[in-house]
């Protein structure tokens, strides 16, 4: 009984922390394109900037979110169904979303994540 409290409980934290995620991929998505909007409304045009601020801004978002979804995918495997064949689909699908933040992490920054600035080298 307490066991099978506790799964529905997890489950109910997976959905939430799953809707956590798609909200903050949708309002960074929404508000990224709002911004750019009214700065290019503002300016009358469309600048390489404000382009590059849109991306950056929007891939940012996408990670965040990411981050949200693969938190919800590990909760779900752990705690609603902890067998092999949810394990490996658990690895196949953080192999993936760790593919893309890597790869938007490298279009937002323009360097592999490891190869970050020094604060001393910034100012």
């Amino acid at each position: 009984m307490l066991e099978a409290i506790a799964i529905d409980v997890a489950g109910s934290v997976t959905r939430i922390v799953e809707i956590t995620g798609i909200a903050i991929i949708a309002a960074g998505a929404f508000g990224t394109l709002l911004l750019f909007l009214y700065r290019a409304a503002r300016d009358r045009k469309f600048t390489e900037e404000s382009v590059a601020c849109l991306r950056s801004s929007l891939g940012r978002a996408i990670l965040l979110g990411l981050e949200f979804l693969v938190a919800a995918d590990i909760i779900n495997t752990v705690a609603v169904q902890p067998s092999l064949t949810s394990v490996a689909v658990l690895a196949g699908i953080v192999a993936i979303r760790t593919f893309l933040s890597f790869s938007l992490e490298m279009e937002i920054e323009g360097r592999l994540p490891w190869k970050r600035r020094s604060r001393r080298h910034e100012g």
